[in-house]
């Protein structure tokens, strides 16, 4: 278990990290938005279990995989890169994405938007790497479990997400009150979302292991 001194200082590097614009934030926003708070929340929910299974992988010595075997890295990016473009496709074929109060949800699950986050998190091979990079510096032979250790600082940076992405969420879901009295441009949702799907897989695809 680490001490209470390396958790702190922990969370000051975690909140800096949460706290810099990337993809995570990215699409919980852009949920947000075009979905409402509910999906804002079952994103960020699914993006955090991802964390866990990246911080268990990277004590297991899974991580390593994407260092040592190229092949490895490469056929999750792939993969990651798919899904992310298959979603662009699902997002703009879907009906009734309308603003109007949880349309969106009731066609939409919530399983499938925690699930997409899910996913969209495990299939970023460059998570496992900062996983496997930040983590360890933190973690002490003397501490226990390196398991244990490796899920508590996981918690650590979740908890530190969710107050820094809970108030992305909040402001997204009074953008999309907002935007609400637009009733011009009914797939305005839809073509946000996909484009925020196709943007990260067009990321994803030119990312390196360096």
């Amino acid at each position: 278990m680490p001490d209470f001194s390396t958790l702190i200082l922990f969370a000051a590097a975690a909140l800096v990290l949460t706290a810099t614009p990337g993809p995570d934030m990215l699409l919980i926003a852009s949920r947000s938005i075009s979905q409402g708070r509910a999906a804002g929340f079952l994103t960020y929910a699914g993006i955090a279990l991802g964390t866990y299974c990246h911080a268990l992988a990277a004590a297991f010595g899974l991580s390593q995989l994407f260092m040592t075997v190229p092949v490895a890295f490469e056929a999750v990016r792939w993969a990651g890169c798919c899904y992310l473009l298959y979603l662009a496709y699902r997002t703009i074929r879907s009906e009734g994405m309308a603003f109007a109060p949880a349309s969106t949800l009731k066609r939409l699950s919530g399983r499938r938007i925690f699930l997409a986050g899910l996913a969209t998190n495990l299939l970023n091979p460059k998570m496992a790497l900062f996983v496997m990079a930040l983590f360890p510096q933190f973690v002490k032979v003397e501490g226990g479990s390196m398991a244990v250790q490796m899920l508590v600082l996981a918690s650590v940076l979740n908890g530190v997400g969710f107050i820094v992405n809970g108030a992305v969420i909040l402001l997204g879901s009074r953008i999309r009150t907002r935007l609400g009295s637009i009733s011009r441009f009914p797939k305005l949702p839809q073509y946000m979302l996909a484009t925020v799907f196709t943007g990260l897989a067009c990321r994803l695809a030119l990312q390196t292991r360096n």
